[in-house]
């Protein structure tokens, strides 16, 4: 059977890798939003954060990676020895990772725990499902920033309100009626506790508040209010598998 993902191609990315931090064993990077972190199997897809530093950096290799609209820190490794080294405190949880996102309405919990099983949506590929049956553990922690509001024109309203009879409004938990071109958001700090695909983003959702620009968990509503996936990979912590020192990596949000 033909998988569906043989016929994405991903827009092309413009932007540039920026790296944050370099040296003989390994690299960190700030990974642009829309930029794949692995070349995918159509042609057109060959652009991606290992395509391009494998130019400059023969034998480099990911020791994780990031969705396509996700942007942030990555840790790439600078030759197999340093990958398996890495790997090993991925797996043993000794890395800690945390983003930020914007959520749509308002969370109202100041912080939190998320556990809830992710499984394959097998039906709808590539989507994720969450499903204590047939999932994997999964939990999330999550700490408000702070409460933001987005400003919508109204015929920009309206428009949406035509798409799937659901309204804008309703789609983002609208916190105050009364100024119907003001939305509520969030932002948050999202700290995955576990490593399950599209953790974050299903997490989100199923606590009733999708990240703004989220093309599979949300609703069309809340995906337009964004021209990228409102999450951003802010810090990366690990032992340095070589010097054995706590490196503290650090990507400034863009959003």
């Amino acid at each position: 059977m033909k998988n569906p993902a043989d016929d994405f191609i991903a827009p092309p990315c413009s932007e540039e890798i920026t790296i944050l931090y370099q040296d003989e064993h390994l690299l960190l990077i700030n990974k642009p939003s829309g930029l794949l972190s692995l070349s995918g199997k159509h042609p057109a897809n060959l652009d991606s954060v290992h395509h391009r530093l494998v130019k400059d950096f023969p034998g480099c290799s990911l020791v994780h990676r990031l969705d396509l609209g996700t942007s942030g820190i990555m840790l790439i490794a600078l030759n197999k020895t340093i990958n398996a080294l890495l790997c090993k405190q991925f797996s043993e949880r000794n890395v800690l990772k945390r983003y930020t996102a914007l959520l749509a309405g308002t969370v109202n919990q100041e912080h939190g725990r998320i556990s809830a099983a992710i499984a394959k949506d097998k039906p709808n590929f590539p989507m994720m499902k969450i499903c204590e049956l047939e999932g994997k553990p999964a939990h999330s922690l999550f700490e408000v920033i702070g409460n933001e509001t987005l400003s919508i024109a109204t015929d920009c309203s309206l428009q949406v309100d035509s798409l799937q009879g659901v309204s804008l409004l309703e789609a983002v938990n609208l916190d105050s009626p009364d100024n119907r071109n003001e939305l509520a958001l969030t932002r948050v700090e999202l700290t995955p506790e576990t490593g399950r695909t599209h953790q974050l983003r299903i997490h989100c959702q199923y606590m009733g508040h999708p990240i703004i620009g989220c093309d599979l968990y949300g609703t069309q509503a809340t995906y337009q209010l964004a021209q990228r996936l409102m999450l951003h990979a802010t810090r990366l912590e690990f032992d340095h598998p070589i010097s054995g020192v706590r490196i503290h990596g650090y990507s400034p949000c863009p959003f």
